[in-house]
């Protein structure tokens, strides 16, 4: 049980272990990125939908963000900016503070866990804390991941229903750009209408249709999508009419759907397999056949 000498022991090792870090900080560290470390700096990110890394962003830019730039590995960080940009967190996250987070979460939490155990004899198990460690450098991944899914799955119900839009409005006789552009205003709470309203920023900025509609679907990253813009992108070249390329599409997209509803029905319908012979079958039998086996018993 905790008493008033074990509360300043903890508060010892606790501002001992701070300044240890701070005269490290001083001694070692890189002045060069004070700058970044700053919250007024007017480029913060915008707050996360995670209350783990909205708790995390102040350690992460005192602590580990400074650390996180000295990892200079193209590869990984071209890999890791491109699953942010496909999972729509450009605004949330970025590079340094996804490394942060991996370092704070799979590094220094373990490590002062570690010492607290060592100083304060709390017994914890080493291999839990190894294990949180191991849970807590994938959780950036994890949540990018998961965030990643559930936008994939509600532009695959949108673009159906956008394509379809599409169509009617380009075959009334407006343009593609002006039919987006009545679209993104009818429906702004859509991810695919962000989307595209990004796209429609960027066209306005300068850059070409061709290159803006390939920007969509490298940030969407989704087969039914690059397929639609290489077909739009052809029939521009091509000088085809593109209502009926979009109607074409639209039917070809709400095939796909279906045999996907289809799929899904059957996966669910084998996932059930297992509740029933392990918990429902038996129950049955019990019932069933328990009283007549009661019975047996009693007339013995």
């Amino acid at each position: 049980m905790f008493d008033v000498e074990m509360l300043l022991l903890i508060l010892g090792i606790a501002s001992g272990s701070y300044a240890i870090y701070l005269i490290t900080r001083v001694v070692l560290g890189d002045n060069s990125d004070a700058s970044s470390l700053a919250w007024a700096t007017g480029d913060e990110p915008a707050v996360s939908k995670s209350p783990v890394i909205n708790f995390s962003r102040p350690l992460v830019h005192n602590f580990t963000l400074v650390h996180a730039k000295k990892i200079k590995s193209e590869s990984y960080r071209a890999k890791i900016l491109e699953n942010i940009k496909t999972a729509g967190l450009s605004r949330e996250l970025n590079p340094d503070e996804f490394i942060g987070l991996q370092i704070l979460w799979g590094l220094m939490f373990p490590l002062v866990l570690i010492f607290f155990n060592f100083a304060l004899s709390l017994e914890l198990p080493t291999m839990g804390i190894l294990c949180f460690g191991l849970l807590g450098f994938a959780f950036p991944n994890l949540y990018v991941s998961d965030q990643k899914k559930k936008r994939n799955h509600q532009i695959l119900i949108d673009l159906p229903f956008f394509v379809d839009l599409l169509a009617l409005t380009t075959e009334a006789g407006m343009d593609f750009i002006g039919a987006i552009q009545r679209i993104v205003e009818k429906a702004p709470d859509s991810v695919l209408a962000e989307e595209l309203s990004e796209m429609l920023a960027e066209i306005r900025v300068g850059s070409s249709r061709a290159e803006a509609m390939r920007n969509l679907s490298d940030r969407i990253d989704l087969s039914e999508v690059m397929s639609l813009v290489a077909v739009i992108i052809d029939a521009d070249q091509a000088g085809v009419a593109i209502h009926n390329v979009l109607k074409d599409q639209s039917e070809q997209m709400r095939l796909e759907r279906f045999v996907r509803a289809e799929k899904a029905g059957a996966k669910a319908s084998q996932s059930m397999m297992v509740p029933m012979v392990l918990f429902i079958v038996p129950a049955v039998f019990i019932t069933v056949l328990g009283p007549v086996a009661l019975g047996f018993m009693g007339q013995k």
